[in-house]
């Protein structure tokens, strides 16, 4: 009823008072029916219903804006900007994103995906906005957990120091607070952010700042106001950092946000304005069960349950069982994750062994460093991390691990294409910005078995190794090739002559459809599961060269500084002159969409690479 009443941004504001907590269940409605058929982050945006609708009773969109961390929480905020209509297309290719996007809106400020990012976004904003002379507001919506990633430590240090307004809201769905601490918070902000006593405050200020010795005045007076509030205010941290604290604030009282975030926008430099939320507010199963409805996959509303049951382990299954059979093995296994026990696959491990399992938070960077030294106190430290989260720690990898040549395992799940939550998330550049490192050993598995092979032999490796593996059903063929796992060397699937494939990790599978098809068409195909994508094993493709007139190498990365340009490279230095077609995907950013989808729009399906394959055969001929 309501709800049909949002057409575009703003019309919110012609909805009744009296009718805002009716739309926060219509929309809350929408979304658990929605999100239960397309799947999506359902858990966060139940949580963030009235903050977003407050946000948008107080800001004028487009013109102020919102910048939300991570953005996985957006989705109330698409529908109030007048996407409700495409919602049956979330995350699907060509359909609305399930994150941000300034491609999509003009109500979206800013595009995200990772956390910790929206404080230093929103805070250039603000400060470009006051050096052009423009006056609307920017508000960066974070979560408490995101405030464990360093990142926004740096930027709420530097906005302690910037002359600007901006408003930084933070949604703390886990940390508790006593209700007397509360209200005296409360009586404390009503009285600080009223419009008298801004007046005074600055009036003071100036008169004092005309008198002798009158900055010295202020700064007194000021030490003596922290003292005081030190004992009363719970923000006091972030005002220590420079920052106006107001707060807590109840984050399902739409009244209280609205009253909180117009007495925000009134002060003329940073505030933080910390409210409190539940995540997966309004249906008990997301209430319950947060980590699951996180990122959901389509589930039946009345049970909570997915609606399609796994019938196969994925590749996480494959590694959560042979990390606690590693754990049992060797006590110097200690495993590592950036705030992901559940999608990493640690979470048996954490039970089995809670004093070997280290969960770091939002911080990559640290997870990372923190390793190195793991490593160097003679421990065996595994970190397990996406791939597209492990890009943050670049620098760490480099400076704190490989230079001094340290045992640190990382476990890379989520690599390659992944799907529905698009370009911030596809883990398509591992290959390449790894297999640059000196003294970084990379490792593709192509099944199951040769994941669990290649685990075991990175904790007897000694140095950097990394191991890179698909989300997904983890596949089961070619269960008959399992050769030892030696440093640097590939295996041989198939050895004929003519064409040879030289593939890695999930590639493997679709190498076996390709040459299935080359097969029916009549050619001579040999298939070489690679391995190793640093170092590459020189020694077989000289052979694979020596033996067969067409190379087609295959991977699942960027071409840039991946796998084919590695061996590319090495055909040029060696003179090794050979048909060659390197299959990798194109460098550009892959938008969210079913997988089996998005490789065949970029030609990585067993049917475009076969085609592609005979186009260059005639070439030949």
């Amino acid at each position: 009823m309501y709800l049909e009443k949002i057409n575009k941004p703003n019309d919110i504001k012609r909805i009744n008072k009296n009718h805002w907590y009716d739309l926060a269940d219509e929309i809350r409605e929408f979304l658990i029916e929605s999100i239960s058929e397309t799947g999506g982050h359902l858990g966060a945006n139940l949580g963030t219903v009235e903050l977003t609708m407050a946000l948008h009773l107080v800001l004028d969109l487009p013109t102020d804006k919102i910048i939300w961390d991570v953005g996985h929480q957006s989705y109330t905020h698409k529908i109030l900007t007048g996407r409700r209509d495409g919602f049956s297309s979330l995350r699907k290719y060509g359909g609305i994103a399930g994150f941000p996007k300034t491609s999509e809106s003009d109500c979206d400020a800013f595009n995200t995906g990772h956390s910790s990012t929206s404080i230093s976004a929103g805070l250039g904003m603000a400060m470009a906005r006051t050096m052009k002379g423009e006056d609307n507001t920017i508000v960066s919506v974070i979560g408490d957990g995101a405030l464990t990633g360093g990142m926004a430590y740096e930027a709420l240090n530097n906005a302690g120091r910037a002359n600007t307004k901006f408003i930084i809201i933070l949604n703390d769905n886990n940390m508790s607070i006593s209700e007397n601490v509360g209200g005296v918070s409360q009586y404390l902000d009503n009285i600080r952010t009223s419009e008298k006593y801004l007046e005074l405050k600055e009036g003071v200020k100036d008169k004092l700042s005309n008198l002798n010795k009158g900055n010295d005045m202020i700064e007194k007076i000021k030490r003596a106001k922290r003292n005081l509030k030190s004992f009363v205010v719970p923000g006091m941290y972030f005002e220590e950092m420079g920052l106006t604290y107001l707060g807590p604030i109840d984050g399902h009282d739409i009244n209280g946000m609205v009253k909180a975030f117009n007495e925000a926008k009134r002060i003329k430099t940073p505030v933080l304005v910390h409210v409190l939320t539940k995540k997966g507010k309004g249906y008990l199963p997301a209430e319950r069960h947060p980590a699951r409805f996180h990122g959901a996959v389509p589930f039946d509303i009345e049970t909570g349950l997915p609606k399609n049951k796994k019938l196969k382990p994925d590749y996480t299954d494959v590694f959560s069982t042979v990390m606690c059979k590693m754990g049992e093995r060797d006590p110097e296994c200690v495993a590592i994750t950036a705030a992901m026990p559940d999608g990493t696959g640690l979470k048996r491990f954490k039970s089995m062994y809670p004093d070997r399992f280290f969960d770091v938070g939002i911080a990559e960077e640290h997870a990372v460093t923190f390793a190195a030294g793991l490593a160097m106190g003679g421990l065996k430290p595994i970190v397990c991390v996406y791939s597209s989260f492990l890009q943050r720690a670049f620098d760490q990898i480099i400076h704190d691990v490989c230079i001094q040549n340290l045992h640190v395992i990382f476990a890379i799940d989520r690599a390659g294409l992944v799907g529905s939550d698009g370009e911030t998330h596809q883990g398509i550049f591992d290959l390449s910005y790894l297999s640059a490192i000196p003294n970084m050993c990379v490792m593709a598995p192509k099944n199951k078995w040769e994941l669990s092979d290649m685990i075991k032999f990175a904790f007897k490796y000694e140095g950097p190794i990394a191991i890179r593996y698909p989300r997904g059903t983890a596949y089961d063929g070619l269960s008959e090739f399992r050769a030892p796992i030696e440093y640097g060397q590939a295996e041989w699937i198939n050895k004929e002559s003519g064409i040879c494939l030289i593939a890695v990790g999930s590639m493997v599978k679709t190498a076996v459809e390709v040459r299935e098809k080359l097969k029916a068409a009549g050619k001579e195909v040999s298939i070489l599961n690679a391995r190793f994508v640093n170092p590459i094993d020189k020694e077989l493709i000289k052979e694979a060269v020596k033996s067969h007139s067409h190379i087609v190498t295959m991977e699942e990365n960027v071409l840039s500084g991946g796998f084919c340009e590695r061996v590319s490279s090495f055909l040029v230095e060696e003179g090794l002159f050979v048909n060659y077609t390197p299959i990798a995907i194109p460098d550009m950013y892959v938008e969210h969409g079913n997988v089996d989808f998005l490789k065949k729009e970029i030609g990585m399906d067993a049917d475009s690479i076969f085609e592609r394959i005979m186009k260059d055969q005639e070439g030949l001929g």
